[in-house]
């Protein structure tokens, strides 16, 4: 198993680096048809790749789908085997707990011998719930970003970085093939960065648990929590605490922690610097290891495919514990009068 390399440069591929060829010939298969799906498969088509998806009928997906101009038992297939075994490149979009079930009845007994597998998380190959055959490159191409903008900024002739990976190279082209794939789906106009499924997934893994979902929800819903239990109104501490959250990291996406803190008021950055370190301290920091630890070791792996395989209980019991926090109450009320806010499904 390849692991990241605190040594190695990060190298960054563009354009130049990438051509299109290395795809002639090659039919490509999407499995799933959801945010990444979508994208990723429009991108390539548009780019001129030979390209299949397979979603299940009746599906949102493959409504979707036949709304894009995919053809039914053409190129929009609902048979994984049949559809597998005509592709020379599978690309896995499926839900993380779903994968190897769909590898072991659908995918590994049909492949061909010199197959490119593809993932677009690590998650699978990293913690050895689908083991590829050694007659297989196993190459990953991870945008870094949601299946929407991958695509919007394709169709402006822009482009959503990417991360690119190699975990097996037995055509002894593999990279380049990914890279093709890359620039297929306008990634390389951005640039790609060269990473590994370890380090893409342990990151990955990371950066959700500890900053970008479980830190962010838990400290906007503490916050929200503290301000109402001080006597103050719901819908003042639901701006205070989550409203302007987006209006923060916006500035800091576009230019960084100095340019936010160019455009807030002394006020604010001094607070910033003299109540921040408070909360989020050395304590936080050995959480934030130990949460690491777990992601490196499996052990949050294994605790995850559990409880999927159980029927989720914690996970469920959890989200509708969140659909009944008073935030969210609060929020739905306050969105109502923010008609620039897309309605949600």
């Amino acid at each position: 198993m390849k692991t990241g390399n605190k040594s190695m440069k990060t190298k960054i591929y563009h354009d130049k680096d990438a051509d299109l060829k290395m795809l002639k010939g090659k039919r490509v298969l999407i499995l799933g048809y959801g945010s990444q799906g979508h994208a990723q498969a429009l991108n390539l088509r548009d780019s001129g790749v030979n390209v299949s998806v397979t979603e299940l009928q009746g599906s949102r997906g493959y409504d979707l789908a036949v709304k894009h101009g995919w053809k039914p038992g053409v190129n929009l297939l609902t048979n994984n085997v049949e559809a597998v075994k005509k592709a020379d490149w599978v690309h896995f979009l499926l839900p993380d707990e779903l994968q190897a079930r769909i590898w072991r009845s659908d995918v590994q007994p049909n492949i061909k011998k010199g197959v490119v597998l593809s993932w677009s998380h690590g998650f699978n190959i990293r913690y050895g719930q689908i083991v590829p055959p050694k007659e297989a490159d196993v190459v990953m191409i991870a945008p870094k970003g949601p299946g929407h903008l991958v695509r919007r900024t394709y169709e402006e002739g822009k482009g959503t970085p990417a991360l690119v990976a190699v975990e097996q190279n037995y055509s002894g082209k593999a990279k380049q093939m990914a890279l093709a794939y890359c620039k297929a789906i306008g990634a390389t106009r951005a640039g790609v960065l060269e990473t590994t499924f370890t380090e893409e997934t342990e990151t990955d893994l990371f950066g959700e648990q500890n900053v970008l979902c479980g830190g962010t929800v838990d400290l906007i819903k503490m916050g929200f929590e503290t301000l109402v239990e001080a006597g103050y109104q719901p819908e003042i501490a639901y701006f205070e605490c989550l409203h302007e959250l987006k209006l923060i990291t916006d500035l800091i996406q576009e230019g960084g922690i100095g340019w936010m803190n160019y455009s807030i008021s002394d006020t604010a950055e001094y607070g910033e610097y003299s109540r921040g370190p408070r909360l989020i301290n050395e304590q936080t920091r050995e959480i934030m290891r130990k949460n690491l630890k777990e992601v490196q070791d499996g052990s949050f792996a294994k605790e995850y495919i559990l409880e999927k395989s159980v029927g989720a209980p914690v996970f469920n019991s959890a989200r509708k514990a969140m659909a009944r926090h008073p935030i969210e109450q609060v929020g739905a009320e306050l969105r109502s009068m923010m008609p620039w806010l897309k309605k949600k499904e």
